[in-house]
């Protein structure tokens, strides 16, 4: 695309340029970044860039309701070269194999549609003014921090992505979709043994920076800190454990995308239903995960986690579907008082398992009626159990179960009476966030966090902190 040419300008070439009466979905993304870094309490790297790519589907319709799905997709491409691109896709749908998910394109009328208004103006961007006001707060607050021997580090970053979906059906959908997250880890050497290095993290999700305080964030972890001048060593075991939102997030984040309808019919997964059950009735859909009547869901217009109310699908995929482009997504509710009650689909997969279809919304929120709890009452309520920080280096053990594993970080604390009484040792767990939800004992109130595994890929979530019983510390960890 050039840059006199827009997004939307591009679109439309390219829906003309495809052959009479073809089928075609043109995706147009512009996007923009910027970022600041910090080491030791010194500002170290900044950058801004931008990109643009265009995605372009071929559908080649063929005798009995088959057809052919050609995908090209190209960075950078200038107005002359559109015709080309489209040429590109016809001619790999044209000797594609059948597609197991065609099915007629989503119709203008059927679709959401974007106001001419918003579809018509500019692509959205950000540049470092994202950071005006909080550069100023981060200086001050690390200067504080050197001048109590307390070392900063991590970054600030902020992205824009303007999303222009255009179908020969008559969808026209466009969303702006800003990204933003600060990390800030804070270390200080032991005044007893400078050899041993105390260190604490804590992450920010925002749409724009207004609403992060970062001198709020680095007054947590210099809490946090200062839990570490006591070490206690504790063996492996099952143990009460309060997980603070961050932790929360990364273990529903996995079983979110593990939820996939077409996987779970296929006895593939967790929410598979198995043996006599599973007669009539391939997934566990109704069934209930939690005693504790919890709500995960996931809503384009969650405030501060509003994401893009339509499917965007730049290749098919277990749940996707290129034929879905523009297909509305609204709220969609995977569980409800603690039943499982949705799994994400797209119409193919949803028609395989006899459910409804429910797109996948990108953010997920976790709360139960009623919760106001803070992880400071929930601390003061526990006579004796671990509270962690965060999970780092998840990985699957086994689907059937969604069994995971990893590791603790910067910092995992005991309390007794109470109160935080000191540091212990970092461990390895195996759990399942399924599993999880049958023993949670108290849920807090939910807010914003920002997920510290899968913050890259998956930035919006809002998670209550949870009071689980026999979280399994499967052993020791010599991690730091």
């Amino acid at each position: 695309m050039s840059r006199s040419e827009t997004p939307q300008d591009t679109v439309e070439r390219a829906l003309a340029a495809a052959r009479p009466g073809g089928e075609t979905v043109v995706i147009a993304d512009e996007s923009s970044t910027a970022n600041l870094r910090w080491a030791g309490n010194t500002l170290t790297t900044n950058g801004v860039a931008a990109s643009r790519s265009l995605t372009v589907i071929s559908i080649d319709r063929r005798a009995g309701g088959a057809a052919g799905v050609g995908m090209v997709a190209r960075s950078g491409v200038v107005p002359d070269q559109v015709d080309d691109l489209v040429r590109e896709a016809e001619k790999a749908a044209a000797e594609a194999s059948p597609a197991e998910d065609a099915a007629d394109l989503v119709t203008g009328e059927a679709g959401y549609r974007s106001e001419s208004s918003a579809w018509s103006a500019g692509p959205s961007a950000t540049d470092f003014g994202v950071f005006r006001s909080f550069s100023a707060r981060l200086g001050e607050t690390l200067r504080g921090a050197e001048a109590v021997g307390r070392k900063l580090y991590g970054f600030a970053e902020h992205g824009v992505t303007s999303t222009f979906v255009g179908t020969s059906a008559g969808v026209r959908a466009r969303h702006d979709q800003p990204t933003g997250r600060l990390e800030l880890n804070a270390k200080s050497a032991s005044p007893n043994a400078p050899g041993d290095a105390r260190s604490a993290w804590a992450g920010v999700a925002t749409r724009d920076f207004a609403d992060v305080d970062v001198a709020a964030v680095d007054a947590g972890l210099a809490e946090r800190l200062s839990w570490q001048s006591r070490r206690v060593e504790l063996p492996a075991g099952r143990y009460e454990t309060l997980l603070p939102p961050t932790a929360v997030s990364d273990m529903m984040t996995y079983m979110y995308w593990s939820a996939g309808a077409r996987d779970a019919g296929e006895g593939r997964t967790v929410f598979s239903r198995s043996g006599i059950e599973a007669e009539g009735q391939r997934t566990r859909v109704s069934e209930r995960l939690s005693p504790v009547p919890l709500d995960l869901y996931g809503d384009p217009s969650y405030p501060g986690l509003e994401c893009a109310p339509f499917v965007v699908a730049h290749a098919s995929g277990r749940d996707s579907s290129v034929f879905d482009n523009g297909l509305p997504s609204p709220r969609a509710q995977w569980l409800s008082a603690g039943v499982l009650s949705a799994l994400h689909s797209s119409r193919y997969s949803a028609g395989l398992t006899g459910l409804p279809v429910t797109p996948a919304v990108d953010n997920l929120i976790l709360a139960a009626p009623g919760a106001t709890a803070s992880l400071e009452s929930m601390i003061a309520s526990t006579k004796r159990g671990l509270l962690l920080t965060c999970l780092w280096y998840i990985r699957l053990v086994d689907p059937q179960t969604l069994l995971l594993t990893g590791l603790t970080r910067d910092g995992v604390y005991l309390i007794e009476g109470g109160e935080v009484v000191g540091a212990v040792n970092n461990f390895r767990y195996n759990e399942s966030p399924v599993g999880m939800l049958s023993r949670v004992l108290e849920v807090g109130a939910t807010q914003k966090t920002l997920p510290r595994e899968w913050g890259d890929y998956f930035n919006r979530a809002a998670m209550p902190a949870l009071r689980v019983e026999a979280f399994n510390m499967s052993s020791v960890s010599q991690a730091s």
